[in-house]
């Protein structure tokens, strides 16, 4: 398996089958941005903005569709996957994960801070409990350090000329005794000495 972020903010994603597990994969795909079309024919209750098609599924639901996710019956789901070979959509199996192109990790999100724990599909209760043992060290001031990272190498990037300084501060930004700080002193002190470390004001 190659890992991989993909950026599908806007993008239409299929998910075959609307079941627990298409819930699932609905859920993580809102949250990366995707317009999801969901194929299945029982009534569903679906977040606003989600396309349901109540049909029985057929190879033209994929269209326009850059990712699928066969989430139905192991026999729905060998048809999605031929006929997304077919046109050349990457394609998610849940009853067979070797039959697609790829798998999904556990997933552990603080903000743009992601963790991603696979097995390459060998054990997806393994990566759920390593994802779950990392959720509790990788807390929601993650987040708060990754914006404060984005917002200060836009500065950096402005005021200071010198490609190898840059380099160096920006890497040493990204150390751990800058986590402490923002835990202990809050966002705006930390932005305010990194500022100071290149001569930069508000």
């Amino acid at each position: 398996m190659f890992p991989i972020s993909l950026n599908l903010a806007g993008k239409l994603v299929a998910v075959v089958g609307g079941g627990a597990v298409g819930v699932r994969k609905l859920a993580a795909l809102l949250d990366g941005g995707a317009h999801v079309r969901v194929i299945d024919p029982r009534p569903l209750a679906l977040p606003p903005g989600v396309e349901h098609v109540a049909e029985a599924y057929r190879a033209e639901h994929l269209e326009r569709a850059v990712l699928a996710f066969a989430c139905a019956t192991p026999s729905v789901n060998a048809r999605v996957v031929a006929d997304c070979r077919e046109r050349g959509v990457w394609v998610n199996a849940a009853s067979s994960p070797e039959d697609g192109d790829f798998a999904l990790p556990a997933v552990v999100r603080r903000g743009a801070f992601t963790l991603a724990v696979g097995t390459g599909g060998a054990s997806p209760a393994l990566a759920r409990r390593v994802r779950e043992k990392l959720e509790a060290e990788f807390d929601a001031t993650f987040e708060e350090w990754v914006r404060l990272l984005a917002d200060v190498r836009r500065e950096v990037l402005a005021h200071v000329p010198d490609e190898a300084r840059r380099r160096a501060l920006l890497d040493s930004f990204a150390e751990w005794e800058w986590l402490e700080r923002l835990r202990a002193e809050g966002a705006d002190a930390v932005l305010k000495a990194m500022r100071a470390t290149f001569g930069a004001h508000e």
